[in-house]
């Protein structure tokens, strides 16, 4: 599935609804900029390999430009445009001063050393430094990137600049300038999406019957998040397969044993696919790994009432039109994982003022953003009588349009 052109589909409809020019999705259907970089790194058996890596800036007619940078083997230029429209969408639906930004570089960190992973996060700071700062563009973590990289490049962009600069970047050590609770936001704002889709279908969390699919940061937090809330986790997985316990799994033991990387499964013998998981018997289905895992060809056999999506674009739009058709509630993506960009904004704000909030105060702002943005695509998706995820896109839309209207862009 190409996951640019469905997103492009559905801003393009969202944009229509709410009655904007066709030249107001020409101007949003691709990032204002987007750069191509070429990193040399010398790696531990001293050859030079050259990285590829991409910086997408969607459209900062809001404010400056704000999203992770990802470390895989399949990063796309095409997947990044996406994803940094993404990132635009979360930011005007939890309200945030912000447009989309979002990075990427074609590599296996779990195959490269500490010493190469410092040397390539240093590389592709070097390489962007003159589109990214704290009002241009700020980076963040993302899929298999963590607090330690960004502790490197945020040191690199201060040698750089020649002074200390920690709101260049978010997602750091809390001795460098982070924040309480970004570590767990993403996971945090998709338990609270979790709880007010519950309220809706009239479920108690408690008791309720959860398969998380993927057990990386995201998907480790929230399985431990619902686990401790009294949920039964039924179901998880990894990139190597799926655990199933109808009794619920012992989550505390399967964090224990995860490695970084999230992998779990290989230290079990009996174990189910990816593609078993998404159709088990449960209440709510939260797909946490990666794109087009709910397609047509098994919306039908997904028995979940609630779907809540942790993951970029796991599910497909013709699967969207199925499940919303067949009464599931479908939270989106662009809405349950807005919690990471949420606390990001906050920690931006803290680096900015020199002022730091206790854990309590970040939980306290993340819930009370959450819920307000929730019930708003709710309301919406009621009022207009569109699926959630056409609502969360007129909602995130609007904010980008009236500021690039009132600039006199279009």
């Amino acid at each position: 599935m190409d996951v640019l052109h469905s997103t492009r589909t559905v801003v393009k409809n969202a944009l229509d609804k709410l009655g904007y020019p066709d030249e107001v999705f020409e101007l949003m259907k691709d990032p204002i900029r987007m750069m191509t970089v070429r990193i040399p790194v010398r790696m531990d058996d001293g050859s030079i390999k050259i990285f590829t890596g991409y910086r997408g800036q969607h459209n900062d007619a809001v404010g400056p430009t704000k999203g992770g940078v990802r470390f895989h083997p399949n990063v796309t230029e095409k997947e990044v445009k996406a994803l940094s429209i993404w990132m635009s969408l979360k930011a005007g639906i939890v309200d945030l001063p912000y447009g989309g930004g979002k990075g990427g570089i074609i590599c296996d960190p779990r195959e490269m050393s500490f010493r190469e992973l410092e040397g390539l996060s240093r590389g592709y700071v070097r390489a962007i430094s003159q589109i990214v700062g704290p009002n241009k563009d700020i980076p963040a973590p993302d899929v298999f990137t963590n607090s330690q990289i960004m502790a490197w490049m945020m040191d690199e962009y201060s040698r750089i600049d020649e002074f200390n600069n920690p709101g260049f970047i978010t997602g750091k050590p809390i001795v460098l300038g982070g924040s309480h609770g970004r570590e767990s936001a993403t996971a945090k704002g998709v338990t609270i999406c979790i709880n007010e889709a519950a309220k809706k279908k009239g479920i108690d969390v408690k008791g309720a019957r959860i398969v998380v699919q993927g057990f990386g940061n995201a998907g480790s937090f929230l399985a431990k998040f619902l686990h401790d809330a009294g949920a039964k986790v039924v179901g998880i997985s990894d990139a190597y397969g799926a655990l199933h316990d109808p009794d619920g799994l012992d989550i505390d033991y399967l964090l224990d044993r995860r490695d970084s990387f999230g992998t779990v499964t290989n230290l079990f013998n009996e174990t189910i696919s990816n593609e078993e998981l998404l159709e088990l018997d449960c209440d709510i289905l939260v797909p946490a790994a990666v794109e087009n895992q709910i397609t047509e060809q098994n919306a039908d056999n997904i028995k979940a009432t609630i779907v809540v999506e942790a993951a970029n674009g796991p599910t497909t739009l013709g699967a969207t039109k199925m499940l919303s058709d067949r009464g599931v509630l479908l939270v989106p993506d662009v809405l349950a994982s807005s919690g990471g960009v949420t606390v990001s904004y906050f920690e931006w704000v803290q680096n900015n003022q020199g002022y730091y909030w206790t854990a309590e105060e970040i939980d306290e702002k993340l819930h009370e953003n959450l819920i307000k943005a929730f019930n708003n695509i709710y309301d919406t998706a009621e009022t207009r009588r569109v699926d959630m995820r056409l609502a969360a896109y007129m909602v995130g839309v609007r904010k980008m349009a009236e500021a690039a209207r009132f600039r006199g862009w279009v």
